[in-house]
């Protein structure tokens, strides 16, 4: 078996509230963190964008972090978009559907995203596959339940036979209990960078600014989000 180095990981990185959290939880632990990011032809693309304004203000807010950051890749994963329309993808109204499940629902992305992410670590000598995934708060994506990642990991050792491992630090808590995992690893600052430039409004909405951030306030993601920040508040 491969042993690749735990003190490096990779960060799926979509430039979003939860996974900009869990970058910097990575980067308060790891001694070399790489970004990974995927364009499937997302709606909300400012996402994307949102990115670059991140790491750039950890690497000039936050030197020690910032010594730690280390290269950015956006792979192109249109091929989810081409498999069928989702409100993700396409101009499809956000509702449920009859299974259950949100429109919202890419099937099979985070599936497609952790073997690319795997892939991409084994070539970088990266041990540990970081996410932003969340059961506690979430839209009832299967694919970003604790159990399915712990398989998919499991099947990336086997298929890639290294040690390679998968962390995801806010799985278990709500949207205000992530906001104080950011405060915990990178004081107020951190929070600061968070709440301004990551980007989660699934209607791509950026000319609106709330406390909690910019976004339209009536999709999905806004109404989570405006929820966890004032949970978040209220525990100050």
């Amino acid at each position: 078996m491969r042993k690749l180095n735990h003190r490096n990981a990779v960060v799926l990185f979509s430039g979003g509230q939860d996974s900009s959290i869990a970058l910097g939880w990575a980067l308060d632990r790891f001694d070399r963190v790489e970004t990974l990011g995927f364009n499937y032809g997302q709606r909300h693309n400012l996402e994307l964008k949102a990115r670059d304004a991140i790491r750039k203000a950890i690497a000039e807010r936050m030197p020690e972090w910032g010594s730690r950051l280390r290269d950015d890749t956006v792979l192109n994963a249109g091929v989810l978009s081409a498999l069928g329309e989702t409100a993700m993808t396409h101009s499809v109204a956000i509702e449920m559907n009859a299974d259950g499940l949100p429109t919202t629902f890419v099937p099979g992305r985070n599936l497609m995203f952790m073997v690319l992410a795997g892939a991409f670590a084994y070539r970088r000598n990266a041990g540990v596959i970081v996410g932003g995934m969340c059961q506690t708060d979430y839209s009832g994506y299967p694919d970003c339940r604790e159990d399915t990642l712990h398989r998919q990991t499991d099947a990336l050792r086997l298929g890639l036979n290294a040690n390679i491992g998968f962390a995801a630090p806010l799985m278990h808590y709500t949207k205000g209990e992530s906001w104080r995992i950011a405060e915990r690893v990178g004081g107020d600052e951190f929070v600061k960078i968070v709440n301004e430039l990551s980007h989660t409004c699934y209607n791509n909405v950026r000319d609106t600014r709330h406390d909690w951030g910019y976004g339209c306030g009536e999709c999905p993601a806004c109404k989570l989000r405006k929820k966890g920040w004032a949970e978040y508040q209220a525990m100050a």
